[in-house]
């Protein structure tokens, strides 16, 4: 990156001055070849150089992509109100372009724009993308562009009719509309549709007791979010609270929580979750490199039971191992040698081996037990007996549990060793 920005320095000297320059520039721009940072700097310098040319402006729209995380979906809208200004000014002079020659070329940085902006001007961008389909029909790219929007807000069934039309209209097979069909149509709950696309792209998988496709795919990760783009608002147009978690994955774009979640996203263990098609980032695992994928909407809450523990063991995961004994499902979860808090930088370097831990008293863990709610919490602490007596010396301690199961004088004195190990 740092040898483009010296190469291009000449350029960003004339685009203050010269339109052709100015176009180049952000022609680069669209093309991805600049780090996001720089990207935004000259996409500003460009529309504050030439005030008033709607259509550089429209370009640069049109470049928006560039200018925000996209793989990482979830991310809260741009806060410098760059292109916040770039969309209002964009969508009055499409209005006042209207039924001219002008209108598309407007309406096509603007219906881009908008949809960087996350939530803040969705009623611009679904406009924006229904009115080019409608002024050009046969347009295939027009209506996969409206297909992806529909994906992101999770107007589902739309996105399935959008994204078939820009397939019909290409007569071919193309992998970007095949994609968001497939993640389309297992959103909406069209397994058939969903699972003629995988299949036609070479997938090996059948239909699932859900009703939704499911095949052979190796666990992977995702980062799910408190508030996913598809499922927040206007108002609240930001992740909330993210935890990065395993799935077990029962297609290209959708799977079951196999992690009991740190905090409260609404979203916890054996919930079925849609993922997008393109991962943010990759994690290293030892030897190997997992894809994590951003959470676009949650399809199933499955409604498990969750009780805190606290415990010991000899050995590293030796209680965790416990949950080969439980039934349909049930698990004791040990967040202490699960989960791994990491800064930005490093949740983001493919470097960064995530099953390294910090050296910490493996004698002591804590977590939370997760079982379906159609096991009694009477006969969930009984399965958790039998399996902590067949590791002496293992214990689990859950007071909450213990409550739940009815008892009473049990659960007060495993408090007192909970609050002990957990302090």
């Amino acid at each position: 990156p740092k040898a483009v920005i010296d190469a291009i320095k000449p350029l960003r000297r004339a685009a203050k001055s010269q339109r052709s320059a100015a176009e180049s520039l952000v022609s680069l721009i669209g093309r991805h070849v600049l780090p996001r940072d720089a990207a935004n700097e000259y996409a500003q310098l460009v529309a504050a150089a030439h005030p008033g040319d709607i259509k550089l402006l429209s370009a640069i729209g049109e470049a928006a992509e560039a200018l925000v995380d996209i793989d990482n979906l979830n991310s809260a809208p741009p806060s410098d109100g760059f292109l916040l200004s770039v969309v209002d000014q964009l969508s009055a002079a499409a209005e006042a372009a209207r039924d001219t020659d002008e209108e598309q070329t407007l309406l096509a940085g603007l219906a881009t724009a908008a949809r960087m902006l996350g939530r803040q001007r969705d009623d611009v961008a679904l406009a924006a993308h229904e009115r080019l389909v409608r002024l050009n029909p046969k347009g295939s790219f027009n209506q996969y562009n409206l297909g992806l929007y529909c994906k992101t807000r999770g107007l589902f069934d739309q996105g399935v009719r959008a994204n078939q039309s820009a397939r019909a209209l290409t007569g071919q097979a193309v992998d970007s509309y095949e994609w968001n069909l497939g993640i389309c149509a297992t959103g909406a709950g069209e397994g058939e549709i969903a699972l003629d696309v995988w299949q036609r792209m070479g997938h090996t998988i059948d239909m699932g007791a859900t009703g939704l496709p499911e095949g052979g795919y190796p666990e992977c990760k995702v980062r799910l979010a408190e508030r996913p783009l598809a499922e927040r608002n206007a108002d609240h147009d930001d992740p909330g609270q993210e935890e990065t978690i395993w799935i077990e994955r029962l297609s290209p774009c959708h799977g079951i929580v196999r992690s009991v979640l740190y905090g409260d996203l609404g979203v916890d263990f054996g919930d079925i979750v849609l993922i997008d098609g393109a991962p943010i980032t990759y994690h290293k695992h030892g030897d190997l490199e997992v894809p994590v994928f951003p959470h676009l909407a949650t399809l199933q809450r499955s409604g498990y039971r969750f009780f805190d523990f606290a415990g010991i063991q000899d050995e590293p995961t030796q209680v965790e191992n416990a949950s080969i004994d439980l039934e349909r499902d049930a698990v004791v979860y040990a967040h202490t040698e699960q989960v791994q808090r990491l800064c930005v930088s490093c949740w983001d370097d493919p470097d960064v081996d995530h099953d390294q831990r910090q050296a910490v008293d493996t004698q002591v863990v804590a977590g939370r037990i997760a079982a379906p709610s159609d096991i009694e919490p009477a006969a969930l602490l009984a399965q958790i007996d039998a399996a902590m007596a067949k590791r002496p010396p293992c214990r689990v301690f859950s007071p909450d549990l213990c409550e739940a199961a009815g008892q009473h004088d049990r659960a007060r004195i495993e408090q007192s060793r909970f609050d002990e190990l957990r302090s």
